[in-house]
């Protein structure tokens, strides 16, 4: 029991470290939208920006390749505890997606500097993400390669591949006698 849980712990531990990482490369990477300060507050200064989107694509990109790596390396190294890592890698990828976001939106990497796009002061616009669904891309990756590696080896071992009496399925092409 005491390996189970410490194997949990170790899983969750890891991939929340890996989302401090994580939230620096997408700081770093994603593009910030210009804003312009008016009376009323900060207003896009390109409504037609696709830096928006683009911050949304690179967090699903960061967040969904370690989550697939994450995934192959639980179920390398944690073959033995089984559920305790399945359970670590649902728990630990919300809470790394949700670190990943919480630092990335908080420390500014990369550049920082927009040209002016109307005459004016811009303003670099915080990093955000404009749907909240890409936060599951961590969990759901490390989830689904950890399931389909281990139904890929299960059905290997299956006695379902020979269903009939041992013999080699053939494709369902009937012999004639000989």
């Amino acid at each position: 029991m005491l390996r189970q849980v410490r194997a949990f712990a170790m899983t969750v531990g890891v991939l929340a470290a890996l989302g401090v990482v994580a939230g620096l490369t997408w700081s770093w990477v994603a593009p910030r939208a210009p804003y312009l300060p008016t009376d009323r507050g900060l207003i896009l200064a390109d409504p037609t920006t696709q830096a928006l989107i683009a911050a949304d694509g690179w967090f699903a990109i960061i967040t969904g390749v370690l989550g697939l790596a994450c995934g192959m390396v639980a179920w390398w190294r944690g073959r033995e505890t089984g559920l305790a890592v399945v359970l670590g890698l649902a728990a630990g990828g919300v809470l790394a997606s949700f670190v990943t976001y919480w630092v990335g939106t908080r420390f500014t990497l990369g550049a920082a500097t927009v040209a002016a796009a109307a005459p004016g002061l811009d303003v670099v616009g915080g990093l955000d993400l404009t749907t909240q669904s890409v936060l599951v891309s961590w969990p759901f990756m490390a989830l689904a390669v950890y399931a389909a590696i281990e139904g890929v080896l299960l059905y290997r071992r299956s006695p379902l591949r020979q269903p009939y009496g041992g013999q080699p399925y053939n494709g369902g092409i009937a012999r004639l006698p000989e």
